[in-house]
């Protein structure tokens, strides 16, 4: 099978390109092409969203999409979500608040609140009067937080 050309525009890595085949899942080429490897292969079943980053701002598995189907549109993996070095707020959040559990599906959840956040900030901007709500963060299990003391 002839390999194509595809193009992902990812927030550390802008206009970053490579060869794939056509049957190449996007997670693939995220961590083996473009080497961004904290977006993780988890269940193979797209169930558990270790896979997730951002298409266009929207949360997808990739272990769903073709790096082909990604030629021209921006991605962004978990890399692409600190800036200048700086984790982002939420990122911080996570840590802060003992939200990393064993850490495999970390990335997806952040990618997914930030998603979140993204779209509520934009309705909340485009809205008159309109305030920024603050959202109930829940945890993704029954784990206890060892890291406060309710």
């Amino acid at each position: 099978m002839a390999k194509k050309k595809a193009r992902a525009r990812e927030g550390e890595r802008p206009g970053a390109r490579g060869r794939v085949e056509p049957p190449l899942l996007l997670v693939h080429f995220i961590r083996d092409v473009l080497g961004l490897t904290r977006t993780h292969v988890g269940c193979d079943t797209t169930n558990r969203g270790a896979c997730t980053f951002l298409l266009d701002g929207h949360a997808v598995k990739s272990c769903t999409v073709f790096a082909i189907q990604a030629d021209g549109h921006r991605i962004r993996a978990i890399e692409g979500v600190a800036q200048d070095g700086q984790l982002h707020p939420l990122q911080e959040g996570f840590k802060e608040e003992h939200g990393l559990q064993c850490g495999l599906c970390t990335p997806g959840m952040i990618l997914s609140a930030y998603a979140l956040l993204e779209k509520i900030r934009i309705q909340a901007k485009n809205k008159s009067g309109g305030g920024f709500p603050n959202p109930e963060g829940k945890r993704c299990s029954g784990l206890k937080s060892y890291g406060h003391q309710d």
